[in-house]
């Protein structure tokens, strides 16, 4: 049976590995084991992370949205009760895009509401 050399599959595999840990600290970077681990971690962050951020930006346009309306002498729940009163199906996203960067628009928005 004829001898078989991995060399190059295995250096291959692992050089795959140390590219996508660039940027990592002490053997986290350049020790195969610590590597392949730290690197099973970061895409769990990463996945964990990405339905992370969808719930901090709903939060935060909340936050933009409450301060928003009380700026108005309103509180956020009884606005959005409103609005759902009145079936205006404007999204927290949309309305604290205006309340921060098109107030006037905003206070349309919001006396129509109100009103």
């Amino acid at each position: 049976m004829s001898r078989v050399k991995r060399g190059v599959v295995s250096k291959r595999r692992h050089n795959k590995v140390f590219s996508l840990t660039k940027g990592y600290r002490l053997g986290r970077r350049s020790n195969i084991k610590q590597a392949k681990e730290a690197l099973l971690h970061a895409g769990k962050y990463a996945f964990a992370g990405r339905k992370q951020r969808k719930r901090d930006m709903r939060s935060l346009w909340i936050v933009q949205l409450g301060n928003a309306v009380r700026a108005e002498g309103n509180s956020y729940s009884k606005f959005i009760a409103q609005m759902k009163e009145k079936n205006i199906e404007l999204d927290r996203k949309i309305l604290a895009e205006l309340a921060v960067h098109n107030p006037e628009a905003f206070k349309e928005v919001y006396k129509q509401v109100i009103s």
